[in-house]
């Protein structure tokens, strides 16, 4: 009786029809990096367009926004003296002033660095001479646990290195919110700064749009 039992290592019959296995695969594998790229490409422009979301606010209450965090901070840092409204010179005397600034958007990549049309960020700065290295100091180390307690990420904080400023950075809501504070021990100038999140101004006084904004602050010194 013939023995008809196939040999063991036998191909099964090729489907003439059928792709290559390596073809298929190369095909699965571009239809999955198709979908990331698009995947990522969504995502980024989403982050662009929410980078851009700003509310639109007065200056008048976001520069008092800035002056409310320079306040809290200055309680915080226990100085004594009043500091009237003032727009000082850089490294010298005593400073209390806003400023404003554009906005600016990195596009969905993070590659471009162009103006918001209509939007703009306000800072409060002040500075004090004549501040002594042990109020400095004790200041800056009341201030550094109070914000860390507030919920802000400390980016930078250095102080009695021997030749460098003393330094205390802070920021939150990624970064659109701002705080920094310096001391100089070769002249004794103490500064502050605030920046809060950019907002678009309103309809009315969509011109240029740092124009006008020359807000005086109100005079900062010890909360009563």
């Amino acid at each position: 009786m013939p023995d008809n039992t196939p040999p063991v290592n036998a191909a099964p019959a090729r489907d003439p029809y059928a792709a290559p296995s390596c073809v298929r695969g190369a095909l699965g594998c571009a239809g999955v990096g198709l979908l990331a790229l698009i995947i990522t490409i969504a995502v980024l422009s989403w982050r662009s367009s929410q980078a851009t979301d700003f509310p639109r606010a007065a200056p008048e209450a976001m520069a008092d926004r800035a002056f409310q965090r320079s306040q809290e901070a200055y309680d915080v840092l226990g100085f004594e003296r009043t500091v009237e409204p003032v727009d000082g010179e850089a490294g010298s005397g005593t400073d209390n002033s806003f400023s404003a600034d554009y906005c600016y958007d990195n596009g969905p990549l993070g590659l471009e660095d162009s103006t918001v049309d209509g939007a703009y960020e306000m800072s409060h700065g002040w500075a004090l001479d004549e501040v002594r290295a042990s109020r400095a100091a004790a200041g800056l180390r009341r201030l550094h646990r109070h914000l860390k307690d507030e919920g802000w990420e400390v980016t930078t904080y250095r102080e009695d290195d021997k030749g460098l400023d003393w330094r205390l950075s802070v920021r939150r809501d990624d970064g659109d919110e701002r705080m920094s504070f310096a001391w100089y021990p070769d002249r004794g100038h103490f500064t502050g700064a605030a920046t809060v999140p950019c907002a678009y101004a309103p309809e009315e006084e969509s011109g240029d749009i740092l124009s006008g904004y020359d807000l005086e602050p109100e005079p900062l010194g010890p909360s009563r």
